[in-house]
């Protein structure tokens, strides 16, 4: 791994550099396990205390903070550390280079048409008339379906199955597991059963898209599930069939979405929300970690809980659920003094 100045680091990221410019940098660790070839940062006032400690070689620090950390200490001062983690941590840990191939053991049926410069790994199959655009990544062992389209672009690691017409845009990135376009959880009562409504719509997923390991995204009964661009999906979600989730959207890990929900541009749903079907989460609405949410969101509002309400709403009920075994205890103490015959 090369070595990166300080003078370096500060032209990548934009920031203004205080302390030896010949200082060199090979990678970045946190404030506590950092050694001195490598480059920490400060992102906010809680980590202030690991500094003093911090054996590394200089610090990555918000404007704000920069006045905070002590002297003797070198930095990079820029607008946000985070923001210039994703300059600068491409250049200090480079991907491997793929060179496009496709790997003796995938089985291309016919009618498969390949881009330029795809890579497809061992044991992956394409099923016939699917279509890989320029520079696509396909991992091994996964499974594109039928008349899938995936962009230019796009990677798509190991053990990934596509079901049948499957639209993936381009620059997207699907991890290991996730299962795309799968039956969504459709049933009718008939005849004394449980009878399984077909499902017959689309799954598709627009360009500038992440979706995390393991998770699942189901096709529409009828007519498509969509995932906007530039939305960003961890993993262990699952999305059921004909939702609308809409442009640059944020999903945190194991957040279930039932079927025809919609969620609109920018929206932020936290770790471990439920959220029923039909309904819609307004633009830039967030809906804090493990909320149940059985109604519509208003736009740009913030919501938890559960049933999730205004968050400061749902602080102050959970504030005096606290206070409700004391509150408890000084009833049945008004109770046995004002009636101390009572019997319990």
């Amino acid at each position: 791994m090369p070595f990166f100045s300080l003078t370096q680091v500060s032209r990548i990221t934009g920031g203004q550099l205080s302390g030896d410019p010949e200082i060199r940098v090979r990678g970045v660790a946190p404030l506590d396990t950092a050694g001195p070839e490598e480059l920490s940062l400060v992102a906010g006032h809680r980590y202030l205390s690991y500094v003093h400690a911090t054996k590394a070689a200089a610090v990555l620090v918000s404007e704000s903070l920069s006045r905070e950390v002590p002297g003797a200490v070198a930095r990079v001062v820029v607008p946000d550390p985070h923001v210039a983690l994703t300059q600068l941590l491409p250049v200090l840990y480079p991907e491997p280079k793929v060179e496009p191939s496709v790997h003796p053991t995938a089985v291309l049926e016919g009618g498969v048409v390949l881009g330029n410069r795809v890579a497809i790994g061992a044991y992956t199959v394409v099923e016939e008339g699917s279509h890989l655009g320029d520079d696509v990544r396909i991992g091994a062992h996964v499974m594109i379906s039928r008349g899938c389209e995936v962009g230019s672009a796009t990677v798509i690691h190991p053990h990934v199955t596509l079901y049948p017409g499957v639209r993936i845009g381009a620059r997207c990135l699907v991890r290991s597991g996730a299962r795309l376009g799968s039956d969504g959880f459709g049933h009718a009562w008939m005849d004394g059963q449980h009878r399984k409504i077909p499902q017959v719509g689309g799954c598709v997923i627009e360009d500038d898209v992440e979706i995390g390991a393991n998770t699942t995204i189901d096709r529409g009964s009828i007519g498509d599930t969509t995932v906007g661009r530039g939305t960003k999906i961890d993993n262990l979600v699952q999305i059921g069939h004909n939702c609308r989730l809409g442009r640059h959207v944020i999903i945190v890990s194991q957040v279930g979405i039932s079927g025809s929900t919609t969620i609109d541009d920018g929206a932020v749903i936290g770790g471990q929300v439920g959220i029923v079907g039909h309904i819609t989460v307004g633009a830039g609405a967030k809906v804090g970690a493990q909320a149940g949410v059985i109604g519509d969101v208003a736009p740009g509002s913030t919501v938890s809980g559960y049933p999730a309400r205004p968050h400061k709403e749902a602080m102050r009920a959970s504030a005096a659920l606290q206070r409700l075994p004391g509150l408890m205890e000084r009833i049945g103490r008004i109770e046995r003094a004002v009636f101390p015959n009572k019997t319990p």
